[in-house]
């Protein structure tokens, strides 16, 4: 079978070797568990719950504020400590609702539809994944519920699951595509209820012949979904690579997917969408990675949303000796992480701890006009002068010289013998040109 890949790339070490042969296993939260807000892109959600009150584990806590915005439910029973500004991943403090664990998981009543797939309508479902406060897992944290709403969605032609799982070091799909097989095709299934005239195509990097091999298996008499083997090459998964390899069709930073007749979701969203519509049950729990040189016991954990990234740790057996870098998600798109004692959130992908910085290690230094970023670079662009247009505050510069088609993914400061922050001094005048945008 042809190998569907794109122009650029790189081939870092991936690191999936410490984690990939370890099952799914749950992670036990601890005594309190908190639920930012601010766990997705759009609105923060907005608190229903008071101090004092009980919740039941799945029940609704926070609700949608706003079409671009999804509700918070609560993944322990227990009582309501607070609703007050935590810090979070990133280092903000955002408005939180605070439970403490009674440690019972006394569940609410789910309801799922009590009837078929076939029977279901297309505002039912959308609305049982809104209600089900299913977002992006794949880091983006876009609402789920807006993606699936195209203007026309008669004009969607593919249904892509993002199967890649490109970012070093992860393995939290490849777990999920080989222990919950049956829910993620049936969950691509649902999606393709939604739009007639698509077929569905589950896009797998060919490191990953086990997961091919099974899903083709389990689609093999379903006409309308196939199976994809893309070559292996970062950034594979990153949307806009993803389409081309997978339909030649091209998109920019000012379409959507939409716009080229694709829609795109990631492997352990797919499967929330599938427990949702099916059983009722909304999103509270997610697959993390915990990895790296600098953990004692690698392995791929069930989290139940609000647990502390410390807990989580715990659960891997904690660092062999102090890391010199811990990073939330992986190491080219990832950030790196002040502390450990926040929580995790529906876009925590892994925890990742390094005994040694590479990175920081290295002085950068000038560019030697080599030409490597350009080479390696996904989306076309020239990422030595864009991060000069940064450094020098020129906004015009870096925007008529298609600044904004950047990715971030990184490949241009991996491959720079200048050892240049090429990607951090795009990414800030990208957000400061979106900001603008936004105002």
């Amino acid at each position: 079978m042809a190998k569907l890949t794109f122009l650029g790339g790189i081939h870092p070490y991936d690191g999936k070797d410490l984690s990939k042969d370890k099952p799914i296993s749950d992670v036990t939260p601890g005594g309190v568990l908190v639920y930012p807000l601010s766990q997705h892109i759009g609105a923060p959600a907005e608190a229903i719950v008071a101090k004092g009150d009980r919740v039941l584990v799945g029940q609704k806590i926070a609700d949608a504020g706003g079409f671009v915005s999804v509700p918070i439910h609560a993944s322990v029973s227990g009582t309501v400590k607070g609703i007050e500004p935590r810090r979070v991943a990133t280092g903000d403090m955002v408005t939180s609702i605070v439970v403490e664990n009674d440690g019972l998981y006394e569940e609410t009543e789910f309801c799922p539809p009590g009837k078929g797939l076939d029977e279901l309508g297309r505002e039912e479902i959308i609305n049982a994944i809104r209600e089900a406060g299913i977002v992006g897992m794949g880091g983006a944290g876009f609402p789920t519920h807006v993606k699936l709403s195209p203007k026309e969605p008669d004009k969607i032609e593919y249904v892509i699951a993002n199967c890649a799982e490109c970012e070093p070091y992860l393995t939290s799909d490849y777990r999920r595509m080989l222990e919950d097989t049956e829910k993620l095709v049936g969950g691509l299934k649902v999606i393709l209820k939604l739009f007639p005239n698509a077929r569905g195509i589950l896009a797998v990097e060919d490191n990953k012949p086990d997961c091919i091999a099974r899903l083709r298996q389990a689609t093999q008499e379903d006409g309308r979904i196939s199976v994809k083997a893309l070559k292996t090459k970062y950034p594979q998964g990153g949307e806009r690579q993803l389409i081309y390899a997978v339909t030649d069709r091209r998109i920019n930073s000012k379409m959507l997917p939409a716009d080229v007749g694709c829609v795109v979701n990631n492997v352990d969203t797919i499967v929330a969408i599938y427990r949702a519509v099916t059983e009722g049950r909304p999103l509270m729990e997610r697959i993390v990675t915990v990895t790296g040189d600098a953990v004692v016991n690698p392995a791929n954990f069930r989290v139940r949303i609000g647990t502390g990234y410390d807990e989580i740790l715990a659960a891997a057996g904690g660092f062999k000796g102090e890391p010199e870098k811990i990073i939330c998600g992986g190491p080219m798109m990832g950030f790196a992480m002040f502390g450990l004692n926040v929580p995790s959130t529906k876009t925590a992908t892994a925890l990742l701890a390094l005994s040694k910085d590479q990175v920081s290690a290295m002085e950068p230094g000038p560019c030697i006009n080599c030409g490597r970023c350009v080479e390696v670079c996904p989306g076309r662009i020239i990422p030595s002068r864009l991060a000069d247009y940064a450094a020098h505050f020129d906004e015009d510069g870096f925007v008529e010289n298609y600044g904004m088609e950047c990715c971030e993914c990184g490949c241009c400061s991996f491959v720079c013998p200048a050892r240049r922050p090429l990607t951090q001094q795009i990414k800030s005048m990208r957000k400061l040109q979106l900001a603008k945008r936004k105002k």
